[in-house]
């Protein structure tokens, strides 16, 4: 029976605004990120080596910039392993959490915007880290929402893989961390007491086996530990 591996990879570090939610910052790689992705790439090429894998060479990124270009930089590090040109396709599904128009606000800006809408109570203490919370703006949408759009875009790539290839096949993802732990959850191989606990390393990936008609499993990668305190961030 032919494997169908996904390799879902959070973006490397990127200029980040300071203490603002990622939201859909347009912000490119620093330094630091263009040398997590390369290391990433090499991660990748020993693991298709450990698994038998081959690499599909079309690829998927969300559209935002550090995410395009930590797979840019990852493809072309592994382009001799590649059975043909390969093929980076951006995806509007594939971005983090939105907080819709609260999007590149700094934590203080948007707690004050909600305290001062005499339609909104005030925000919870978990507000950011809660994957079920929903900030009350137009166009924002709670972490599980945002895994379940990746979800299913991983589900409707892969089934579209599964129909086109007979080789033990790996394909790439590059996006965010959080949403690909909550879209783990909601694929099965992640239960919903670890997203808490658990976060992505830059650009390393964490390879989630395809299940037709059941769970997919986690064969690959390290998850990152987080810190007791920590919040969530893409």
């Amino acid at each position: 029976m032919t494997r169908l591996v996904a390799a879902i990879v959070r973006h490397g570090d990127y200029r980040q605004l300071p203490d603002t939610p990622s939201a859909h910052q347009p912000f490119p790689l620093s330094r630091k990120g263009e040398t997590q992705a390369l290391k990433g790439s090499q991660e990748l090429r020993h693991q298709l080596e450990q698994h038998q894998l081959t690499l599909h060479p079309h690829i998927d990124s969300s559209q935002l910039l550090r995410a395009w270009q930590t797979a840019r930089i990852m493809i072309d590090d592994l382009h001799d392993v590649l059975p043909s040109e390969p093929k980076l396709c951006s995806y509007d599904a594939m971005a983090e959490r939105c907080v819709g128009s609260a999007a590149n606000l700094s934590i203080p800006q948007i707690e004050s915007i909600v305290r001062e809408d005499p339609r909104f109570e005030d925000l919870p203490q978990d507000w950011k880290s809660n994957s079920h919370f929903r900030l009350p703006l137009q166009g924002a949408e709670s972490l599980m929402q945002a895994g379940k759009r990746v979800a299913e875009h991983l589900e409707t790539q892969m089934a579209l893989l599964a129909e086109s290839t007979s080789e033990d096949t790996v394909k790439l993802f590059v996006g965010h961390g959080a949403a690909f732990r909550h879209a783990a959850y909601h694929l099965g191989a992640l239960v919903f007491e670890d997203i808490r606990k658990l976060s992505m390393y830059h650009a390393r990936p964490v390879l989630l086996e395809y299940r037709t008609n059941s769970a997919w499993k986690h064969i690959g990668g390290e998850w990152k530990v987080r810190g007791q305190n920590s919040l969530y961030t893409d």
